[in-house]
């Protein structure tokens, strides 16, 4: 196994996702674009792909890059479907760093004839 490989395999959520202290006390925005996520559908075991957009404003955490790379390869052998991908990405965050506002969108790419788009929006809940 290459070591790129083996660090995502051995991926552990409770230690491996840096969070850093916020240093700044305005509000302001911080977006992501993940375009190649991907994961394994519950049912038939085929790769599913999206991009994940995530934006969120901080409270006293920020989530460390690299470890948010590490944490979305994460899924890429794991059977999820689309709606408990992003619910889980989300509420992982939420745990995690306690954003003032955060939203996600998983916008998969399409699959028999099926494009699916999967919004959760701390403002809409």
């Amino acid at each position: 196994m290459k070591y790129g490989e083996k660090i995502v395999n051995e991926f552990d959520i409770e230690k491996d996702l840096e969070i850093w202290p916020n240093q700044h006390k305005r509000n302001y925005l911080i977006k992501m674009t993940l375009p190649e996520f991907s994961c394994l559908c519950p049912r038939s075991g085929y790769p599913d792909y999206a991009t994940i957009y995530l934006e969120y404003t901080p409270d006293e955490w920020v989530v460390e890059l690299k470890a948010m790379k590490l944490y979305i390869n994460s899924f890429r052998d794991k059977h999820v479907s689309h709606e408990n991908s992003a619910n889980e990405i989300y509420e992982t965050l939420e745990n995690k760093i306690k954003p003032k506002y955060m939203k996600i969108v998983a916008d998969y790419n399409p699959r028999g004839n099926v494009h699916t788009v999967i919004e959760i929006d701390s403002s809409k809940l």
